[in-house]
């Protein structure tokens, strides 16, 4: 099991998100970037330092850079909240991110299943997954605030 990544910790039941009733101040309220912050972190603590050195220009780097690239768009995005456009660019990036995150993980897990452990591999992919669904859900909901400026402060 991974310590910091839990799935009990995404608040997710099935394919459906819990509506959280909290206002969001700012975007380290936001569960998608929490979960793929976790995220981020548990692929560097267990699994790039166990690939091989001939994947450090490759896998190894892209996986670097796509999964620390979710949680910096979000808050990005959430920057530009107010504007329909600048916000909705963010977060399908971010989503693009995770996706291509997906797949460097599934690569990782069949071709390097004897440096690191299968089972967080498919934890992240899991974890991931639901991130990308969250912020396509989180996309279609901006979209029906007709004053973001007054609801987003």
């Amino acid at each position: 099991m991974i310590n910091q990544l839990t799935l009990s910790n995404l608040r997710i039941k099935g394919a459906k998100m819990e509506i959280s009733k909290n206002k969001i101040k700012s975007f380290e309220d936001l569960d998608v970037y929490q979960n793929t912050y976790r995220g981020m972190m548990t692929v560097f603590d267990k699994i790039l330092p166990n690939l091989p050195k001939e994947e450090i220009y490759d896998l190894t780097d892209q996986l670097r850079r796509s999964s620390k690239a979710i949680p910096r768009l979000i808050a990005e995005g959430h920057s530009k909240r107010h504007q329909k456009r600048g916000f909705q660019k963010y977060i399908d990036d971010a989503m693009a991110e995770s996706n291509e995150t997906i797949v460097s993980l599934h690569q990782v897990k069949d071709l390097y299943s004897k440096n690191v452990d299968a089972e967080i591999c498919k934890e992240l992919i899991t974890l991931y997954d639901i991130s990308s669904r969250q912020l396509y859900k989180l996309a279609l909901a901006w979209d029906k605030f007709t004053n973001r400026r007054a609801v987003s402060g």
